[in-house]
């Protein structure tokens, strides 16, 4: 073997830097493990002091450093939340063209391109711009947003690609800088290891993936990452000044509800030409108290005020503003009432009616407080100055979090010198008046004044946890949002459900390889197998150590991908082994028949692995989550298999038989020596009946596609899943049937899905529920309502014991809990499925143009691409004829996608051995009749084709039985795929590069001739 020093010198430096990057994740593990022997609280203790300390504890690293270097583990492992956000590039839009997305044109045409891109694949500013050339006109998007883009070149007469290109430029601006604001968020929340990455290549604009492993408080991460920190310091109307103006409108709300006349305002304000304006308001009004009065149904067992129904109808029906919430008894306050969640809606529909547009100031701003007292929301009346709040935040400095003298947890503010001057001015004007601080549309505090405050120093008050100043001081220095983002797509895990992951992976991952590792000795003798289970777990050191160097998170798709890795690893040794039996039994001595067997099964080995990793880099480039980490871990594990297999162990080989050892090897046994040797099957003549059997399956498979069709998963539907776990026996049919209820009772539509989950190794039964109740709509408070709503439904019918906020706890199990949870919004849905079917045309494309390259034969691309597309059909046919039948999920989600395109990178192996084998006799026998010797071709590659995928069937199936729920269903359609493929291979890519061949060969003779 040539260049043996060099590829020991790559061997020894891998080995270096695997056990440099490896051996972080021991000493933070040794770290941890004392944390653990000091308890919860001194433990946490102990790890932020050495986090904060900068003293080293492994060649110069600090304790910080090591952990960032460490070996990380994926939520599903550790449990934690992966969100997108999504930067509302319409808000973006909107603020560059100015004052002219007040027009009333620009507005519909805004609203139609939300909608549109919110449920297509296609994002935002390319349908706004298509809309606009539609309604508009083409070359007019100058004129929109000159104003604002003046610097930036654009003038009326500039080009809708120039404008276009401008735009994209800005809104790529601020996802950038959204960006960086997220990752000071994330850096100062203190989560271990976090992933932050802006999504290229996705269908919409502006999508950012944060990844945190360890995080339990998901409603924490929500606020955090979603808030834009927009501050603001707003002066006040006192509860005097607009009482008169709430009753007046509480006045007209009842006369237009009761069908009276004082819906219309007297002639000096509104003149005859607004009647129309009026009776709308009318009608809006009475909508509104329609609505109160549903709302109104539950109120009455969660306030301790609350009527008799009747009682209660006859005040909404008097006073259907006043009567929703209680006002306070300080005239001079700010705060002008106090309201239920429940009553919120309600006065939010009245105080933005025509009517209230009517009769309050125009200089009026009703906001509501940031948290409940006593479960009571406060309701301020700012002031607008000129139009806007008094002060913004952009003149904030620094944010602390602290402690007043009451030991109250606060936050302090310094502001920038103009800001201080201006602060000055606005409390001087404001003495003995409470000024509002209002982050987010949300009031914090409303301090009255007592004298003018210099120096620029502010402090936010309120009932505040420690955790929520330290947030809240976290966002003020962090910055503020360029534009609102939304959550789009999040799933999180608990760590307990992690716990239970890396058992199911550890399990499944030792099983399939001591199972290789007899398998190997059984079937090629004890030395070739312990040479190949040698290169095996050099093959896992490498991988774990690359991947560790990558600084990626370990998830249990990973796992998955490392372990089939390992059994493609043996495919190459079963390559090798094989070819080198030939070779001895055509009279070669074992030193000539091993160089031998290593040269010429070189070019298969070569071929397959790189189909494969053609494969796994579409997989990681339009995956995300799970996926991306299978792919990486499988294309590591592939170049990490292909470099032990290939040059490692033909080392060993030589080194040893240089020095007159192992000369006896003959690589079989008893079990393998008669293993279908000399076989002469003439797969060509049954080629007819084949394509006939194949043609039969093929339309049962449409007509299952047609009739039943496919369970799709969120991930391409949009919708929400939440695992939960219960104390005692439930059927899923139960839990959907009440959970639909409290669906349909809401009126807005959305559907309900159930799933009894197996093996997730929790303590009692868990059942999946999703829904795609109120997918269309984001926000905190959404989430929120749609965990209360299944909540509410599971506890009244006593199906659950657990309050809300155990409920809600990933960590507490007790009385019945979610233990993950996952959300897929219509955008990130149809992105998905764009990505889907681009990755799978892509594969095919690719493996076609490969094949054609390497093979110089249109017969042999042809082939593979049709057993291919045979291969992948009938997966896709199964799945369809057995879900609902099978005791375990086999919907079509990105999981399903990536066992596809993982079975079209394996299922190629199989087929360029035997086209490999085909070219070699080809070249070597150019006038042997054509049919002996594609029929030769696949007899001397039979036993190659078995165990190559017997061997890789072995791990798959003990993924499949042991790995846990949450990759069964990818074993299962790799398993399905490694069967299918095999058979193709034989029986259908092989019959057809025949005939194609023979055609074209036949061709060739007449056009000589």
């Amino acid at each position: 073997m040539q260049n043996k020093g060099f590829v020991k010198f790559i061997a020894i430096c891998l080995t270096l830097i695997c056990l440099f990057y490896l051996s972080f994740s021991f000493v933070t593990r040794h770290y941890e493990q004392k944390a653990e022997a000091m308890g919860e609280k001194a433990g946490k203790a102990y790890l932020d002091s050495l986090r904060q300390s900068d003293k080293a504890v492994w060649l110069g690293y600090d304790y910080k450093k090591c952990e960032a270097m460490q070996i990380g583990l994926g939520l599903d492992l550790k449990g934690g939340m992966n969100v997108i956000l999504e930067v509302s590039v319409p808000d973006v839009v909107k603020n560059l063209a100015g004052s002219n997305a007040d027009n009333a044109q620009v507005k519909q045409i805004m609203a139609e391109a939300r909608t549109e891109a919110e449920h297509s694949s296609e994002n935002f500013l390319d349908v706004f711009v298509r809309l606009y050339q539609q309604k508009v006109g083409k070359d007019q998007l100058g004129g929109l947003f000159a104003l604002k883009l003046k610097s930036e070149g654009v003038t009326p007469n500039s080009t809708d690609a120039q404008v276009k290109a401008v735009l994209e430029k800005e809104i790529k601006a601020a996802v950038d800088n959204s960006y960086q604001v997220v990752r000071q968020r994330i850096d100062r929340f203190g989560v271990a290891q976090p992933n932050i990455q802006i999504l290229e290549g996705r269908g919409q604009m502006g999508q950012i993936m944060v990844e945190m492993p360890g995080i339990k408080e998901p409603e924490r991460v929500r606020k955090l990452l979603q808030g834009s920190a927009n501050l603001e310091f707003w002066e006040t109307y006192t509860l005097n000044e607009i009482q008169g103006a709430l009753a007046t409108l509480d006045t007209r709300l009842a006369q237009a509800n009761n069908g009276k006349q004082g819906a219309k305002t007297d002639s000096a304000k509104v003149d005859s030409t607004k009647q129309e304006k009026a009776a709308t308001a009318k009608a809006d009004a009475a909508a509104a108290l329609k609505s109160l009065s549903n709302d109104k149904k539950g109120a009455e067992a969660q306030t301790a005020t609350a009527q008799p129904n009747k009682a209660r109808a006859a005040a909404l029906k008097a006073h259907p503003l006043l009567s929703l919430f209680a006002q306070p008894g300080y005239p001079k306050s700010c705060i002008v009432g106090y309201a239920t969640a429940l009553d919120t809606a309600a006065i939010n529909r009245a105080v933005h009616s025509e009517l209230a547009a009517q009769v309050l100031p125009a200089d009026l701003n009703l906001a509501w407080g940031a948290s409940a007292e006593k479960g009571l929301f406060e309701l301020y009346a700012l002031r607008r100055t000129d139009g806007k709040a008094a002060l913004a935040g952009d003149v904030i400095a620094t944010a602390k979090d602290e402690y007043d003298e009451n030991h109250h947890p606060v936050v302090s503010m310094t502001m920038t010198p103009d800001g201080a001057r201006d602060w000055a001015v606005i409390t001087k004007r404001n003495i003995k008046r409470p000024v509002a601080i209002v982050l987010d549309g949300v009031v914090y505090s409303a301090p009255s004044i007592d004298n003018e405050i210099t120096g620029g120093v502010s402090r936010i008050s309120g009932h505040f946890t420690t955790q929520q100043t330290q947030d809240l001081a976290n966002v003020l220095k962090s910055g503020k949002m360029p534009a609102p983002t939304n959550i789009v797509s999040e799933e999180t895990v608990g760590p307990s459900l992690g716990a239970a992951s890396i058992q199911a992976g550890f399990t499944a991952c030792v099983v399939a390889f001591v199972l290789l590792m007899i398998f190997m000795c059984a079937f090629y003798g004890f030395i070739p197998g312990m040479v190949a289970n040698s290169a095996l777990i050099i093959n896992f050191f490498f991988t774990f150590g690359v991947l560790t160097s990558f600084q990626a998170a370990l998830t249990l798709s990973g796992l998955a991908g490392m372990v089939l890795s390992l059994g493609m690893a043996v495919d190459a040794n079963v390559l090798i082994y094989e070819r080198t039996k030939e070779e001895l039994r055509a009279g070669k001595n074992l030193k000539q028949a091993l160089a031998d067997g290593y040269g010429n099964a070189f070019s298969a080995i070569f071929d397959s692995n790189l189909t494969s990793i053609i494969t796994a880099v579409i997989l990681y480039y339009f995956g995300t989550g799970p996926i991306r980490g299978f792919a990486l871990t499988l294309g590591i594990g592939i170049v990490a298999s292909f470099f032990t297999a290939v040059w490692l162990t033909r080392i060993a080989y030589e080194h040893f038989l240089d020095r007159d050892k192992w000369t006896k090897l003959t690589f079989t046994t008893g079990l393998s020596k008669k293993f279908l040797t000399d076989t002469n099957f003439a797969f060509m003549r049954i080629a007819k009946k084949t394509a006939i059997l194949v043609a039969v399956l093929i339309v049962a498979g449409a007509v299952s596609l047609g009739v039943r069709g496919l369970q799709r998963g969120i991930d391409f539907t949009g919708g929400r899943n939440y695992v939960v776990e219960f104390e005692q026996k439930v059927s899923p049919e139960q839990v959907k049937e009440v959970v639909q209820k409290a669906v349909d009772a809401k009126g807005q539509g959305g559907t309900v899905s159930t799933l009894a989950i197996v093996g997730t190794q929790q303590e009692g039964p868990a059942v999946r529920i999703s829904t795609s109740y109120k997918i269309e709509q984001n926000g905190e408070k959404v989430d929120q309502e749609v965990e209360q709503l299944i909540w509410k439904s599971l506890h009244d019918n006593h199906l659950i014991k657990a309050d809300y906020n155990t409920f809600k706890d990933r960590d507490n199990h007790k009385g019945g809990s979610i233990i993950s949870a996952q959300k897929v919004g219509p955008s990130v849905a149809a992105d998905l499925t764009r990505g889907a079917v681009i990755s799978v045309i892509l594969s095919l494309a690719a493996i076609f143009i490969y094949i054609l390259a390497r093979f110089r034969s249109v017969a042999f691309s042809v082939g593979a691409i049709c057993a291919l597309a045979v291969d992948t059909f009938l997966i896709i046919a199964i799945y369809s004829a057995c879900w609902g039948w099978l005791p375990f999920s086999i919907e079509v989600d990105q999981t399903f996608i990536g066992a596809i395109l993982t079975v079209i990178g394996y299922s190629i192996n199989d087929k360029v051995v035997v086209f490999d084998r085909i070219r070699e006799n080809l070249t070597l026998f150019p006038t042997r009749d054509t049919e002996k010797l594609f029929n030769d071709s696949i007899n001397n590659t039979l036993t190659r084709t078995i165990m190559t995928s017997f061997t890789t069937l072995l791990v798959l199936l003990c993924i499949f039985f042991l790995g846990g729920d949450a990759i069964r269903s990818f074993s299962f359609a790799m398993i399905l795929g490694v069967v299918i493929g095999t058979l193709s291979s034989i029986f259908l890519a092989a019959p057809i590069a025949f005939r194609i061949y023979t055609k074209r060969s036949a061709k060739k003779a007449i056009a000589k001739a």
